[in-house]
């Protein structure tokens, strides 16, 4: 039975809304400016939907892309705070590309003409994006476009999946050769500034993440048996860390000398912030004379020293904290001389010399 109610929206303006409930059917609603038209469409609904003729319009013909991407921001995002900033950035551009088209309308084709759209555009900076960042915006888009399909259920399927990924580049392998590590060192041992040597020993030595280190507290530090338990991690897992060697014997003259008062580890002039030493840090690099080098490129020493002192892939994966080996491939051939040794190992053992 169809059933009118008038209604007044924001501006005063009067307008007639149509529900209708029928046993087989969900209900189903359309609002009008007309009661004339209210009265037309409910009297041409009921008899389809009485007749067995009555399609319902599907929810991406009701959607647009920007409803859809509102509603993810609204209900969804703030959940993931992580990478919250970057999504909402992509979202956005995404509106202003494709936001006015319905759901159904967010075809393969469509999302691969933005993508080439967005690919020969240029970032604030004035520079070309890469393809890494192409594939960040295609997966805020994918990330949308998926919680339509499982869990609002406004599109059949997640048109995405369609469209080639620009190919990114092999990873950057960038790690200090023997004299370089020993220069680097002795520049941070030099520094102004007492925390730079002890978070360059430890990034080398864990292979932990800037932000990790940055945002270490001593409740998750445990000296006495050598580990640190990271809580928040780029893959949202929680991680135990060894700590050995100079690493451990720096961290307990850090905590020797720690105001006890204060809960981070490397604090900066602001007790409840960490320190940022950015500038002692290249000018570390500076003094020490080495090139083409970042600070996340630690982390590659940490996994190249692993793999050139005989780590396996999965041994490096489980120390920097990948839930695959995918990651880790690229360490691959630093390993190759352990892989022949352990191959070298087997023969002799199995299958011995011919007579």
């Amino acid at each position: 039975m169809a059933y009118i109610e008038e209604r007044k929206d924001v501006d005063g303006n009067v307008r007639y809304r149509v529900l209708i409930r029928i046993k087989g059917y969900p209900p189903q609603s359309q609002t009008f400016a007309r009661k004339t038209d209210a009265k037309i469409w409910a009297q041409q609904t009921e008899t389809e939907m009485r007749n067995r003729r009555f399609i319902k319009t599907p929810e991406g013909r009701k959607h647009t892309l920007n409803e859809a991407i509102d509603r993810y921001i609204n209900e969804v995002l703030h959940t993931k705070p992580k990478n919250a900033q970057n999504v909402a950035q992509h979202l956005k551009w995404w509106k202003e590309t494709l936001g006015h088209y319905f759901l159904a309308d967010i075809t393969p084709a469509r999302i691969s003409q933005a993508r080439d759209v967005l690919s020969s555009g240029l970032t604030h900076n004035r520079k070309p994006r890469s393809p890494a960042t192409i594939v960040r915006y295609m997966a805020s888009l994918s990330v949308v476009l998926t919680t339509c399909f499982k869990e609002w259920e406004w599109v059949e399927e997640n048109p995405i999946y369609k469209v080639n990924k620009p190919k990114e580049p092999r990873g950057r392998i960038r790690f200090l050769e023997d004299d370089e590590r020993l220069r680097l060192l002795q520049a941070c041992k030099n520094s102004s500034n007492p925390h730079l040597h002890p978070i360059v020993v430890l990034a080398i030595s864990s292979g932990m993440r800037r932000g990790e280190i940055l945002n270490l507290t001593w409740k998750d530090v445990d000296l006495e048996k050598g580990r640190i338990i990271l809580h928040q991690t780029k893959n949202g897992d929680r991680r135990l860390v060894p700590v050995a060697g100079l690493a451990l014997t720096l961290l307990k003259k850090v905590f020797k000398n720690r105001d006890p008062s204060i809960k981070l580890v490397f604090p900066s002039s602001i007790p409840s912030k960490p320190i940022d030493f950015r500038f002692v840090w290249e000018q570390a690099l500076r003094e020490s004379g080495i090139e083409d080098f970042k600070f996340h490129d630690l982390r590659h020493c940490c996994a190249s020293y692993l793999a050139m002192s005989g780590a396996s892939l999965a041994e490096i994966a489980e120390v920097l904290g990948h839930r695959t080996l995918n990651m880790v491939k690229k360490y691959a051939h630093l390993s190759a001389a352990h892989t022949s040794g352990v191959v070298t190992r087997m023969n002799e053992t199995y299958l011995g010399e011919e007579d």
